[in-house]
């Protein structure tokens, strides 16, 4: 049997699934109407349905995001939301809170958020063993990592290919908590990664002013679709739940193309839903929000990843501004069109942007040339004449259906076999009047049935009996060419239900002995969980209150990164180079309202984030980058 490839898109709305299920996507993932980890993008029951009968056309999945962790209250209402979506057809649940598995949860496939921290053989081994089908990676996991993972597992195994990236391991960050009362794992992060802060080293000295020191380029693994497949991975997930729909038609189009080149070089290997795509426009990551792009430790190995001089998209590079003119500036062999969106940097490394009025030639006049200067680099972040294809990029997936047409002296029969070999017929009474052209008649018949344009068929083939049909009105034909259209729809949504199991609880040992607010237990089931797999329970979340969180500020590790500053300047401690040194210990970085300490496991290659209480001012002498 061939193993199953899935493409998983986002779907901040029922209408941005439907057009990721169009442009490619095996399965799309979105919000619960409440408790997701992207709180502001939450759907109604009515309209995940609705996305759930869509999807099931193409014998696609849709699994829904719970995963935030949940205060005993909201646990309790969680049981009603879930058997409503079970109702609605949902073929998965991703969840990060431990305590729904005390619940008498309906058959639902289970997934593990990549919020609950699933790093290691161990935990991914747990997870698998107390009823989750599937587990969401870390996204800093190697190949050799993930590798290890599948030797010891069987589960399905899900990885983050593309989008934008958290500086922390996921579920391991309280910058947001800590700082403004907003937490992640409760879907309200504040996201404090993409804000300024200023570096000071031991002396107190500010070594970088107001540079964004925690933001990180966006994810684009793209051209490691077969080393992933090789290392155990079956689902290829896309961020990007409060992306646009032009965003998500792009990007999945792209990964669809990928997963189908390597598909149709391995034949072990098939896509996990049904349909072919066929798209007008070229795939381009470039061309729609992105901060740069890396591969993100793909490969074991470290490279500068962050974007300190701007959080925000920069779009694709279109060249390096040769002069200025009084009210235009020149490119050589640009593509500029009338309408488009630019971005730059000005001399005080500050990201501005203009808006094309014209061009002529190399010469491209902007609504204004204000800081635009000899040598800038400029970037295109809206290219209008591509979003304008991609807004008329619709019915772009279609299934092949075989049709048999019989006619004898009783009526017709019609018979339709779709590419999942689900086959649907329709008689209808009709006496036999011989044609006067039987050609011309055949030939009608024939057309008449091919007309599927405005449905999501698209019919291979045609066989006709006998060879000289009866003659008969258009309407009829079209009648029944509707009628059979409508019942193997009906028929390839109602077979297509992917019934998960029920949860029995076990005491399979938990990998951890003893569990701190790390552990993100902020419910009397989640305790109830841990402490039946054999772990003690020392702490609870830190969101479970308030006042514990604000009398345990100082000291308090707050984050816990893959990224590392001192290898972003150049001063990793474990590099060669004799300027490794230069940045005295202890480092600090602020926000000019907080400040944290800096702490380096040089052994795994760690970064860790200390609170240290708030600021009313940065100060220190400036040496700035």
């Amino acid at each position: 049997m061939k193993i199953a490839l899935e493409l998983l898109a986002p779907a901040g709305t029922a209408e941005i699934g439907k057009a990721a299920i169009d442009h490619g996507a095996d399965a799309v993932y979105i919000g619960a109407p409440k408790f997701s980890a992207r709180a502001q993008a939450g759907n109604s029951i009515n309209d995940i349905a609705e996305l759930v009968k869509y999807a099931h056309l193409f014998h696609a999945n849709v699994y829904v995001a719970l995963n935030t962790i949940l205060t005993d209250p909201e646990i309790d209402q969680t049981m009603d939301l879930i058997r409503f979506l079970y109702e609605a057809r949902i073929d998965g649940l991703i969840i990060q809170d431990v305590g729904l598995l005390e619940l008498d949860l309906p058959p639902v496939s289970l997934i593990a958020s990549t919020q609950m921290h699933n790093t290691t053989p161990e935990k991914v081994q747990f997870l698998e063993s107390v009823g989750f089908k599937r587990v969401i990676l870390a996204r800093e996991l190697s190949l050799n990592e993930i590798r290890a993972i599948r030797d010891r597992t069987k589960v399905e195994l899900e990885v983050f290919v593309h989008g934008a990236l958290c500086v922390s391991y996921s579920g391991q960050c309280y910058m947001s908590q800590y700082a403004f009362g907003r937490s992640g794992n409760r879907g309200v992060c504040a996201q404090p990664c993409r804000h300024q802060y200023s570096l000071m080293d031991g002396n107190n000295k500010t070594v970088i002013r107001d540079k964004y020191l925690l933001s990180l380029k966006d994810m684009n693994r793209v051209k490691a679709i077969g080393d992933l497949v090789t290392a155990g991975v079956t689902s290829f997930k896309i961020e990007g739940r409060y992306k646009e729909i032009d965003y998500v038609k792009n990007i999945t189009a792209m990964y669809r193309q990928a997963i189908d080149m390597f598909i149709a070089q391995n034949p072990r290997y098939r896509p996990a839903s049904s349909g072919t795509c066929t798209f007008g426009f070229k795939p381009d990551p470039f061309k729609s929000f992105n901060r740069g792009f890396t591969a993100y430790f793909i490969n074991g190995d470290r490279k500068k990843m962050g974007t300190p001089d701007s959080p925000k998209s920069m779009g694709e590079f279109i060249g390096t501004v040769d002069k200025t003119g009084r009210d235009s500036f020149n490119i050589k062999g640009h593509n500029l069109k009338n309408g488009d969106g630019l971005c730059f940097f000005t001399p005080e490394h500050e990201l501005t942007g203009c808006r094309v009025d014209r061009v002529e030639g190399d010469r491209v006049f902007p609504n204004t040339l204000s800081d635009i200067s000899a040598g800038a680099a400029i970037y295109r972040n809206l290219d209008m004449d591509f979003n304008r294809i991609l807004k008329g990029s619709i019915s772009c997936r279609n299934i092949s259906v075989e049709m048999s047409f019989v006619q004898d002296e009783a009526g017709i029969k019609l018979t339709v076999k779709d590419e999942d070999s689900i086959t649907v017929e329709i008689q209808q009474k009709i006496p036999f009047e011989p044609a006067r052209n039987p050609e011309l008649t055949r030939s009608t018949i024939e057309n008449q049935l091919m007309r599927t344009k405005d449905t999501s068929y698209r019919v291979k083939s045609i066989s006709i009996s006998p060879d000289q049909p009866g003659f008969m009105p258009l309407s009829i034909i079209n009648d029944i060419r509707r009628r059979i259209i409508e019942k193997l729809t009906i028929a390839r949504i109602e077979q297509f239900f992917s019934k998960g199991e029920k949860v029995v609880p076990n005491s399979v040992p938990y990998p951890e002995r003893e569990l701190d607010y790390r552990a993100n237990i902020l419910n009397s089931k989640a305790m109830a969980f841990y402490e039946r797999h054999g772990a003690k329970i020392t702490e609870m979340a830190l969101e479970s209150d308030d006042e514990i969180r604000k009398n345990h500020k100082t000291g308090r590790l707050v984050m816990t990164t893959k990224y590392c500053l001192r290898y972003e300047l150049d001063a990793c401690m474990r590099s060669k180079d004799v300027n490794n040194n230069r940045l005295k210990a202890p480092l600090r970085i602020s926000d000019r309202q907080h400040t944290y300490r800096l702490e380096f496991d040089c052994m795994n290659c760690r970064m860790m984030i200390i609170a240290e209480g708030e600021d009313s001012v940065v100060s220190g002498e400036s040496d700035k980058r």
